[in-house]
């Protein structure tokens, strides 16, 4: 009976990780509102690393979290690594691509809660009287993000950050046009 039920068990396993093999590792997560401003009064608060304090949801989650910055903010190369709690986790964001009042790349490299080699996207395109502004990640996560999005929304997790984030730039910027 117990070597029956070990085999059922191993069949089952090895039926369930065949099927999260199948699943994609590549995501993308992009949410968007407009802002009343134009995009020159944007692109100041998403191409300098430390005007993200002003707008950014995971500051809010962590008031307490390291920050190193190096380079020169708001130009290609320019870095902050961070360190924060289980809501932020720690690793470091750098400038990758910088096109004025349109795009600003970034590359997040996360060393906690797990590794994670990520693209992050704000692009500014002009919509009516008002700019939209689009907050976009993308990465392939191999098979451990597989695994964990047979569990876990993640991007339902994420995509509720990147709303209030966009809110609170809209918020941020539209007090001070």
């Amino acid at each position: 009976m117990f070597a029956k039920m070990s085999i059922a068990l191993l069949v089952f396993i090895a039926i369930f990780l065949g099927y999260v093999a199948t699943r994609q590792s590549t995501f993308r997560y992009e949410r968007s509102g407009v802002i009343n401003a134009p995009a020159d009064k944007i692109y100041p608060y998403i191409s300098n690393l430390k005007m993200g304090d002003l707008w950014n949801p995971y500051d809010k989650k962590d008031a307490n979290m390291k920050k190193t910055f190096t380079g020169t903010d708001g130009q290609v190369g320019s870095t902050m690594e961070f360190e924060g709690n289980n809501d932020v986790g720690a690793g470091k964001l750098e400038l990758l691509k910088l096109v004025p009042n349109e795009l600003v790349e970034i590359r997040l490299l996360m060393t906690k809660p797990m590794q994670a080699d990520n693209l992050v996207q704000y692009t500014l395109t002009p919509e009516g009287e008002g700019t939209r502004f689009t907050w976009a990640m993308s990465g392939d996560g191999g098979f451990m993000t597989k695994l964990i999005g047979v569990f876990i929304d993640c991007e339902k997790m994420v995509a509720g950050d990147f709303e209030a984030g966009v809110a609170n730039l809209k918020a941020v910027v539209e007090a001070h046009k």
